[in-house]
């Protein structure tokens, strides 16, 4: 890592840390933190979704594609009641994930080092998507080269997570964000939508 962060102070609080984006960037190294403005959900984006994707206590949202877990934990900081859970593909983004809950302490979330396709949707019950297939399009800002990137695994992924949604049962809840919208089933709404419909919350009907 590029630094250390103190967490001998009981003054740190989870207010204190979620206080800013800024101050929530600081759980990760400088490196990591240049991600931040392409790829890392703004905490009043995810404060909106975890509001949207927890109707009531104890179920289970999933981030498809949750880098260094930003979402997942701003949604178990902002809604104590469910459990976050995060999948991602690349080792070294979940790394930095469980660090930086390890730091904030919380105990409902987690975090998968996993492709998508290997997971069974129905063990969720609702679901956040910021456009993690975008990077394989061409000539759009990668995070790394750790991983293959093509048009190819974009038509791919977009179907498998359009297969995994429309086995989804009735009521199930989609919040999207910067999502081109090939991978929604016509089974899901639009109920709202927000940031110059940037950011669309959907249930499945």
């Amino acid at each position: 890592m590029d630094f250390t962060i103190n967490t001998s102070s009981n003054s740190d609080t989870l207010d204190h840390w979620f206080n800013s984006d800024t101050q929530i960037h600081h759980l990760y190294p400088q490196s990591i933190q240049l991600l931040a403005v392409r790829h890392w959900t703004p905490l009043h984006i995810a404060k909106l979704v975890s509001q949207f994707l927890v109707p009531k206590e104890g179920v289970k949202v999933l981030d498809i594609g949750s880098g260094v877990g930003k979402f997942c934990l701003a949604g178990a900081y902002y809604k104590p009641g469910a459990i976050f859970y995060g999948v991602e593909q690349r080792k070294h983004l979940v790394a930095h994930a469980e660090t930086a809950r390890n730091i904030l302490g919380l105990g409902n979330v987690y975090f998968l080092n996993q492709n998508l396709t290997q997971l069974d949707f129905k063990q969720y019950d609702h679901f956040y998507f910021y456009n993690s297939f975008y990077e394989n399009l061409a000539d759009t800002e990668k995070i790394d080269n750790t991983i293959t990137c093509s048009p190819q695994l974009y038509d791919y992924y977009n179907k498998q997570l359009y297969k995994k949604l429309e086995e989804m049962p009735a009521g199930t809840r989609l919040a999207t964000f910067h999502s081109l919208e090939g991978e929604i089933p016509s089974s899901y709404q639009v109920v709202e939508a927000y940031v110059g419909k940037l950011l669309k919350f959907w249930i499945k009907i």
